[in-house]
């Protein structure tokens, strides 16, 4: 993690009264490092055709309803095609930044629209970040699991409650376990 994210991460999780490593290790297990894409410059963002669908049963098919997990110039090529359908669908229908925040919880984190807390987001790392920490803070049951190290619980909060069968299935260490190696590591920092 570069010295900027951390230190905005320190900050932040200050704020929230969250003990900055173990807020560093959230952003390190559930984050990619990093809110903007290094080759375009624009936020990170995973378009879920799922969600679109609900809100646009009678959508006709494009390029937004093949979208899988894809790198992000298909990210954008499917969420322009469903933005250019319903601009506010497809904003809902979207993780955006850092912390992949589906728009849909833009009235959990005291945003007025998903509008306002996109281009809240667009803002830089320092917002993605916040959006991250509100987010947990408007879920007691994961911030207490957070204030406590709770590693599993945080993973069952966070992923669901087959996380650790997806991690099975893709040969990786479990969410709980890259987290709790992940806050060991900054305690030593």
């Amino acid at each position: 993690m570069n010295k900027n994210l951390l230190q905005i991460i320190k900050e932040t999780a200050n704020e929230f009264d969250i003990e900055w490593q173990m807020a560093a290790a959230f952003v390190t297990v559930e984050s990619p490092g990093h809110g903007f894409d290094s080759a375009t410059g624009k936020i990170l963002i995973q378009f879920e055709p799922a969600w679109f669908r609900k809100n646009e049963p009678y959508a006709p098919s494009g390029a937004w309803s093949a979208n899988g997990v894809e790198r992000q110039k298909q990210e954008w090529i499917a969420f322009n095609n469903a933005f250019s359908i319903d601009k506010e669908s497809a904003m809902l229908s979207t993780s955006i930044g850092l912390g992949q925040i589906m728009g849909f919880h833009y009235k959990r984190l005291g945003y007025r629209t998903v509008g306002v807390m996109w281009d809240d987001a667009k803002k830089g790392e320092h917002r993605q970040v916040w959006q991250l920490f509100q987010f947990i803070a408007t879920d007691i049951n994961l911030l207490v699991a957070v204030r406590s190290k709770y590693f599993s619980t945080i993973a069952l909060l966070y992923n669901g409650a087959g996380y650790k069968k997806q991690a099975l299935r893709l040969k990786i260490t479990p969410y709980d376990e890259q987290m709790k190696t992940a806050y060991y590591l900054y305690k030593k920092q």
